[in-house]
């Protein structure tokens, strides 16, 4: 069996002592990480390798950047999504691990956040998304075990946000967002959470204001996203919403898939 999760960390350096924590007790075969706010020379490998962890890091200074842990050797490690040599953002990495002879290629993903929605963040946003339904065609051509993790900051229905005329008009929640995460979807992708929970309104995240986490309300917006034959293997899938209860947690929780390998 493989475990594989995504976690947004908002910010390594503050949230290095609940990672390890939850890495023990959870214990994931392969993590994708996003938002450490750190370049790769001050990311801590060192209390992370002790745990068995290969790690690669894609950083950036203060803001984004995304890593993969994983207890098997990373091979083919690509940092960057394809289609914008000009986009400098880490928020993209992507890698291939062969569990028992069969090859899982993984991609931890910091999708855009895109407020305020009449800005050029709305609009990298969208162009952003773009180039993930491109470059996931190709992936897909592959026929290999697939998993697009990570933070999309789409809502993808009102079943997965608790208040959804509140979010109306957050990028998060728009039209143009949902669409394009429904044309990604529809290419041959399948939402490993939905595949094994029916149920309304489980949430990935919380904000910090307004007593978000205390009244439950939170939205859906951390997936892991599968190629049919990543999704032939999966077993399960969940959410560790206890870990936000935690002391200094971040606004995100881990969701993590279990697979046959």
């Amino acid at each position: 069996m493989l475990k594989i999760a995504t976690w947004n960390v908002n910010s390594i350096k503050v949230r290095t002592p609940n990672l390890i924590e939850w890495l023990k007790e959870a214990a994931p075969d392969v993590v994708c990480l996003q938002e450490l706010k750190c370049l790769e020379d001050a990311f801590p490998f060192g209390p992370i390798e002790d745990l068995g962890y290969n790690i690669a890091v894609h950083g950036q200074k203060t803001y984004n950047g995304v890593a993969i842990l994983s207890k098997y050797r990373l091979d083919d490690v690509t940092e960057g999504l394809p289609g914008d040599d000009s986009d400098e953002q880490s928020r993209y990495l992507e890698a291939v691990l062969t569990v028992n002879g069969t090859l899982f290629r993984i991609a931890t993903i910091y999708l855009p956040n895109g407020n305020p929605v009449d800005s050029d963040k709305f609009a990298y946003k969208l162009a952003w998304m773009d180039r993930l339904v491109a470059h996931a065609k190709t992936l897909l051509a592959y026929e290999e075990p697939l998993v697009l993790a990570g933070d999309y900051n789409v809502i993808p229905t009102a079943d997965d946000v608790h208040d959804p005329a509140a979010w109306a008009g957050d990028a998060l929640f728009r039209p143009e967002t949902r669409a394009r995460f429904h044309k990604l979807m529809n290419i041959g992708l399948t939402d490993a959470f939905r595949a094994c929970h029916t149920e309304s309104h489980r949430y990935t995240f919380w904000d910090y204001q307004a007593g978000a986490w205390q009244k439950d309300h939170g939205i859906r917006i951390d997936h892991l996203l599968l190629s049919p034959q990543a999704a032939d293997r999966l077993l399960a899938c969940d959410i560790d919403k206890v870990v936000r209860g935690r002391e200094k947690p971040s606004d995100h929780v881990p969701v993590w898939a279990t697979f046959e390998a």
